[in-house]
Order: C-alpha cells, then structure tokens, then sequence
C-alpha cells in the first residue's frame, strides 16, 4: 500500500489530469451514446466502459511521452557537451 501511495505522490499531476479527463469523456460519450441509442441504460453502459479503457491507456501514453522527452533532453545537453569548444 505505501508503494501505491508513493506512486500516486509521484504521478500526481499526471493522475489529476488522467481524473479530470475521464469525466469530460464520460459525458461526452454518454451523450453521444444517448444520442444514437436513444437507451439510457445502454448510453450508461457505454459511457462507464470506453472511457475507463482509454483513461488508463491515457496515463500509460502521458508516462511514455514523458521518458522520451526525458531521453531527449539529455542526449542533446551529452550530445552538446560533446561538441562544445574547450575552455580556454
């Protein structure tokens, strides 16, 4: 449990944003849904399932994005430390 607290501190801002993202595409495709159904309980259904899925596909897209602009920054700040002029 502490390591699921720690990660949750650590992802934080990540977390917030996957959050609030997921309820903007619940009613979002709760109303899409309702819209071509014309079923609330189906629009419900559909609404809880997709946006749950892409919610943590989300996240896992954010983490990945974030080491390879990690990555990138550091192999341009060797790659510019390795050409750059000597001290004089």
């Amino acid at each position: 449990m502490a390591r699921l607290r720690r990660i949750a501190r650590h992802h934080r801002y990540a977390l917030m944003k996957t959050g609030t993202y997921y309820v903007m595409h619940i009613t979002v495709a709760a109303a899409v849904a309702y819209a071509v159904t014309g079923n609330f309980w189906a629009a419900l259904t559909l609404s809880l399932l997709e946006p749950t899925v892409q919610a943590v596909a989300y996240f896992f897209h954010e983490r990945a994005w974030a080491r390879v602009l990690t990555r990138r920054a550091a192999s341009s700040g060797a790659a510019n430390t390795l050409t750059a002029a000597p001290a004089a």
